[in-house]
């Protein structure tokens, strides 16, 4: 394995949860927010789809941004985002006035929003089928989202009133040849749910985009996803540790309903305080 670690010394290490938004009551699903802030989660993600991503396909489903508006109101200290808004499914003037809108929902007592603007490219077919958008290819929806970021950075920078603050920009995916140059370009945050053994070399991709775009790779914090259980690459017993070593600082584990067990958590969180802790 090519040894490529990610400059991240200065980060502390954060454990999220992506709750999906599915085979659940919205009762359900704001229970668990509300648990998983009380546990002592970093932050609290949801998705942008339309539809269950697994069986039962035709079961319970809420839309990602009505739904992150009740948790900024419902919440008072995790960060919160789409992990990712789908960037096709709206203007992104629109997309940067609804995500400064919840950023000042979620501003409580301090004054400043809890909002992570977590975005792609789009990929779900039936999404786009079902609610009449147009599918395109990987690369026309790549294109297209590499044009709606420096417009919703303008439209951030004209609305009244501003957002709280500068909202962190989180792009997921792992394309080596348009979304990791948009990494560089754009993001605070990259979000990959590459299996482990291949990270090195995304890693070592995104150094080098970085290097031609002038970017300082250690201003993107590194985030990555996995199933607890129903979805996404399974996490191997050791791969915290090697995540850590890589320069990971986000780790985000995703749990489905319709219980939202989140007991999985509880060692993740340990883990963190404890490296918290030894590194200052």
């Amino acid at each position: 394995m090519v040894d490529v670690r990610h400059p991240a010394a200065h980060r502390p290490v954060r454990i999220g949860v992506q709750l999906a938004p599915q085979h659940a009551r919205y009762s359900a699903y704001r229970d668990a927010v509300l648990r998983a802030e009380d546990m002592g989660v970093d932050a609290i993600f949801n998705w942008d789809h339309f539809f269950p991503l697994t069986s039962p396909f035709e079961a319970e489903h809420f839309e990602a941004w009505t739904v992150l508006a009740a948790m900024a109101e419902q919440t008072e200290r995790v960060e919160l985002g789409p992990l990712v808004n789908c960037s096709s499914y709206r203007n992104p003037d629109l997309q940067a006035d609804m995500a400064r809108t919840v950023d000042h929902i979620s501003t409580g007592a301090t004054g400043t929003g809890r909002l992570i603007f977590g975005t792609g490219s789009g990929w779900a077919e039936p999404d786009y089928t079902e609610y009449g958008y147009e599918f395109g290819t990987v690369g026309s929806r790549l294109d297209a989202l590499a044009a709606d970021l420096p417009r919703i950075r303008s439209r951030w920078d004209r609305l009244n009133p501003a957002p709280t603050r500068r909202i962190p920009i989180l792009i997921g995916g792992q394309g080596e040849r348009k979304t990791l140059r948009l990494v560089a370009q754009h993001a605070d945050i990259w979000h990959t749910f590459t299996k482990l053994d291949d990270l090195p070399r995304k890693i070592g991709v995104l150094h080098e985009w970085c290097a031609k775009e002038g970017r300082d790779p250690a201003e993107i914090e590194l985030s990555t996803g996995y199933t607890i259980r129903g979805f996404g690459p399974l996490l191997e017993a050791d791969a915290p540790a090697r995540l850590f070593e890589l320069g990971f600082r986000l780790i985000v584990p995703a749990i489905d309903g319709p219980d939202y067990d989140l007991s999985p958590l509880v060692p993740l969180l340990e883990w963190r305080d404890r490296l918290n802790d030894e590194i200052g």
